[in-house]
């Protein structure tokens, strides 16, 4: 963890900074299937910039045109979306076009990372590891094709929409016998259905700030779900039964491997601001695999990305002052 980089965070704004992020919109809800966890995030982001004297509006691209940014004056947006039309490059795409300034990733790699299946395919080219995949398309969906899955990818294994977040039409398979219903649920969500290896160990992320040579990973947090239900929707937002280790989530060696992945992995995707990748950390040999990259996280009271910030000796209104004055454009 770079220190110097972790310190510019911490550094107070002038008054003159203040004045420059001018009218902000806390861009929340929208209408994807995380529209709830993306109220929760805003309303956190809302509260903690006027906390801190920053002119803040709520503004739901679901109830009022985005047109309304320009015409009522706003200088710049804090994207607390999540999911589909806010985290997809679509929301950014219209912020391009109105010369609105975003915080987080830009129009490509939003929408790249947002694409699971085309995630994988940029890490592997860049040698990252990665959990071996089968992807079924819309007509791949019948048992003819899905029973076939475990004898390439083996038992378990984990079955999930590939553009979707928040453990949304998730599964997790553990006979033959439950992998069409399974590929079905996550059809409900998308028609390219992503059938991953299971890998068995530590559940981890770990958040990045900034961009290019100067991104920088923050501590590694350890998810610790219970028996269960797992690390799923509920257990993430909604109840207090998950355990999550930072600082010193792993032995120092492993860390600092967890963290050169994540930001390996954002670069690669070209992404910018702020980004949270998930990895699992096999237990047999202790060899880190990635999952998926975020570019909108969660910033809601079970947030993890506030919880390596706060490890970091970031609070949260310093996070979201942070990362809204690193809003910019595509260049």
């Amino acid at each position: 963890m770079n220190t110097d980089r972790i310190d510019d965070a911490l550094r107070p704004f002038s008054a003159a900074e203040m004045r420059a992020l001018g009218k902000v919109a806390v861009l929340m809800g929208g209408d994807s299937a995380e529209r709830e966890i993306s109220l929760l995030s805003g309303a956190g982001v809302l509260r903690a910039l006027q906390s801190e004297g920053v002119e803040a509006y709520a503004f739901d691209p679901a109830q009022r045109p985005l047109g309304d940014l320009a015409a009522q004056g706003f200088s710049r947006c804090f994207i607390a979306l999540h999911g589909r039309r806010g985290e997809d490059g679509t929301v950014q795409g219209a912020l391009e076009m109105l010369r609105i300034p975003y915080t987080g990733s830009g129009v490509l790699a939003s929408a790249l990372a947002m694409d699971k299946v085309m995630t994988k395919r940029i890490w592997r080219t860049h040698g990252l590891p990665l959990p071996a995949e089968v992807v079924l398309g819309a007509l791949a969906h019948d048992p003819e094709h899905t029973r076939t899955v475990p004898d390439v990818l083996g038992l378990p294994l984990i079955v999930k929409p590939a553009r979707e977040g928040s453990s949304i039409g998730v599964t997790r398979v553990s006979g033959y016998s439950e992998m069409h219903s399974a590929v079905a649920a996550a059809a409900r969500h998308d028609a390219d259905v992503l059938c991953e290896e299971c890998i068995e160990g530590d559940e981890v992320t770990c958040a990045v700030l900034g961009e290019g040579e100067s991104a920088h990973a923050l501590p590694v947090v350890r998810i610790v779900p219970p028996a269960a239900g797992g690390y799923d929707y509920e257990n993430k937002y909604f109840t207090d039964v998950t355990t999550y280790v930072v600082p010193q989530a792993l032995p120092p060696d492993e860390e600092v491997e967890v963290q050169r992945l994540a930001v390996a992995a954002y670069r690669a995707l070209g992404c910018r601001g702020w980004g949270r990748a998930d990895l699992m950390i096999r237990g047999r040999d202790r060899q880190p695999f990635l999952l998926e990259m975020n570019t909108s996280p969660g910033m809601t009271s079970h947030s993890l990305v506030p919880m390596a910030a706060r490890a970091a000796g970031i609070g949260y209104e310093q996070l979201c002052l942070h990362l809204l004055a690193q809003a910019t454009l595509d260049r």
